[in-house]
Order: structure tokens, then C-alpha cells, then sequence
């Protein structure tokens, strides 16, 4: 028997499968199909998931083990924050660890138990790095720039200021009003970006931050390879790095900087070390579902018995109370 776990950051679902289980992995085309069968929202799992985290035996020395992101299109993302800190916990329950690295597609990444964010809502700090800021990192073109940092890019929308950087995965960052997050610029930008374009080939990550006060913001995600998602764990770190470098008055390195998202809150610290910048992300590692299944079920891919064989934590419910416990939360309204 093998157990699959649903899991979620933030609200940023995901199903864990931990391929050192089983006799025989799955091969590359049969994670794609897997997971965009287990992921769809109308026809999968347990309501779908926005991807699914793959644990593999590491790939470089002193780390516990591998994480790859297959997103619900199929498509492979080179990290995952929100994901990251649920692979951890999961990494650390299994091994005993508490304080370990995690092989991710471009670099191994520190991560960390951290204390809970509130009763029953266990949390996990994790490293978000490298970040580079040229152009070819991300990459984009015909943009009339080398770089992009609070710079004004009429080819892609009017008025709004724009910043750019891989952490690894590419994110697109505006710092906008209320009125304009609410509004539909977001979706355009995403969804214009993440298809046949002139100027991200590979697709980016779009996010819209509004600044609440000093450290505190709200960022909202169009994620490549998903669309909208209750939160991208590189994308508020990504902002919260591009609103400390564009509106040094508002953000603060080496200090805690509360990030709202639709899913909930987390927090980010801002680090520079030997003229490179590095962003810790701490937030929940919560897991909702169980399901324990003959590895055959999932080879075959059977929905069904993976739905039937599920059982159900009390950790989203905690997760939740937590969540309408925030009452900056109310601005998003």
C-alpha cells in the first residue's frame, strides 16, 4: 500500500506523491497524464488541485530529497514555495528532520520547521532562491529594456509600472490601486502572457500587489501553467523583494513582512548576502485528505478508488479559523 496526499499552502492545492514508494515510479509521461487527470475540477480528486508535488531520492549531496512540480496542464515548474513547505513537512514527518535541504529543478533549497501560525496550523520557513533580474533568466523580449524595475512597458499595459525577476520561476510584478486589482487588467495580462506572445516565450507569472502599510501587503497571482490560484508562494516573495527595491519606505529587509493572498497570509523575509538577494517564506504546510492505495491504483490511474480510499484531517477546518481570524483581510472586499 502507498499513500497520496492532499495538501495545501495558502490555499494553493496540491496532491504529494512520494515516487521512493513505490516498486515501480511513474515515468515523466505518465506523471503528465497523471496529474491531469488527479488535478481537474471537474473530474478529479477530492475537487482537483492547482499540481502535484513528486518526492524523488535527491539528486545532489546533502539533501533529503527531490521536488518536482508537475502543474494540472502538465507542464513542469522549476519551484513552488507554497509547495515547497508541504514537501518539507512531509520530508521532515518522514525522515525525522527538522531543519534539512530539498533538491529543487535549479538549486537545493534550506527549509525548516517553524512554529505553528495558530492552534492546529502547522508552518514550514523555506529558502527562495536564486533571484536574477537580467532579462535571459526569465526570459522576455522586445520590450525596449534590459531589465524591467517599476518601469513603465506601454507594449503591455497602459499607465502601469512594472518589475520583473526569476526566483527561479519568472514573475511579472505591478504594484496597483485597489480599484485596478479588482479590476480586469490582471486576467488580460495573464492570460495575453501565458499564450502565443512576442514577448515572454516561455510564459511568466503575473502578480498585482497593493501596498497595506510598512511591510504589509496583498498580492494577487496568474499563475503560468494554472491561471488564477489562491496563492504563488515565489510570487509574494518575488513582490515582496520587488516592493522593498522599488518602495524602500514600505518594506524593510531582515524584518517580517506580512503577505495577504486569497488563501489566507504568510510571511516573508527580505536577505542580501554577498551582493545576492535571498527571500525566506514562512507559512502553513497543511495536509487535508489521506489516501491509501495499492500502487496499481495509481498506475492505473483510477480516480475512483483514489476518491473512495480518502480520508479527511481536521487541519483545514484549524487552517480556516485561522484565516477568518485575519482582520486585514477585510480590505479585499
Amino acid at each position: 500500500m502507498v499513500q497520496l496526499l492532499k495538501v495545501h499552502g495558502s490555499q494553493n492545492a496540491f496532491f504529494i506523491l512520494d515516487q521512493t514508494q513505490l516498486t515501480n515510479p511513474l515515468n515523466d509521461e505518465e506523471l503528465v497524464s497523471f496529474t491531469q487527470q488527479i488535478t481537474d475540477a471537474q473530474n478529479g480528486v477530492l475537487g482537483g488541485a492547482d499540481g502535484v508535488l513528486v518526492v524523488n531520492h535527491p539528486t545532489r549531496p546533502g539533501s533529503a530529497a527531490q521536488m518536482r512540480v508537475i502543474n494540472a496542464d502538465g507542464s513542469e515548474a522549476s519551484m513552488c514555495g507554497n509547495g515547497l513547505r508541504t514537501v518539507a513537512r512531509y520530508v521532515a514527518e518522514r525522515d525525522n528532520l527538522t531543519d534539512f535541504k530539498v533538491d529543487t529543478m535549479n538549486a537545493s533549497l534550506r527549509v525548516r520547521q517553524h512554529e505553528d501560525l495558530a492552534p492546529g496550523v502547522p508552518a514550514f520557513a523555506v529558502e527562495i532562491s536564486p533571484v536574477k533580474f537580467d532579462r535571459t533568466a526569465l526570459p522576455f523580449d522586445n520590450l525596449g529594456h534590459k531589465r524591467l524595475l517599476d518601469t513603465l512597458v506601454p507594449e503591455l499595459y497602459p499607465s502601469l509600472r512594472f518589475s520583473a525577476l526569476a526566483v527561479p520561476n519568472p514573475h511579472l510584478i505591478s504594484f496597483v490601486s485597489m480599484e485596478e486589482l479588482n479590476g480586469s487588467a490582471l486576467k488580460e495580462l495573464g492570460t495575453r502572457l501565458n499564450s502565443d506572445n512576442p514577448y515572454f516565450s516561455d510564459g511568466v507569472n503575473v502578480n498585482f500587489g497593493h501596498i497595506l502599510g510598512h511591510n504589509k501587503l496583498f498580492v494577487k497571482t496568474f499563475e503560468r501553467g494554472v491561471g488564477f490560484t489562491n496563492a504563488c508562494g515565489t510570487g509574494m516573495s518575488a513582490t515582496s523583494l520587488a516592493l522593498a527595491l522599488t518602495h524602500p519606505d514600505a518594506a524593510s529587509f531582515n524584518e517580517p513582512i506580512s503577505v495577504y493572498n486569497p488563501g489566507g497570509m504568510v510571511k516573508t523575509i527580505l536577505h542580501r548576502d554577498d551582493y545576492n538577494y535571498w527571500i525566506e517564506l514562512i507559512g502553513n504546510a497543511t495536509f487535508t485528505n489521506i489516501i491509501t492505495v495499492e500502487e496499481s491504483t495509481i498506475h492505473q490511474e483510477n480516480l475512483d478508488e483514489l476518491q473512495s480510499s480518502s480520508v479527511e484531517t481536521a487541519e483545514n477546518k484549524a487552517y480556516l479559523a485561522f484565516v477568518n481570524s485575519l482582520p486585514s483581510l477585510k480590505f479585499e472586499n
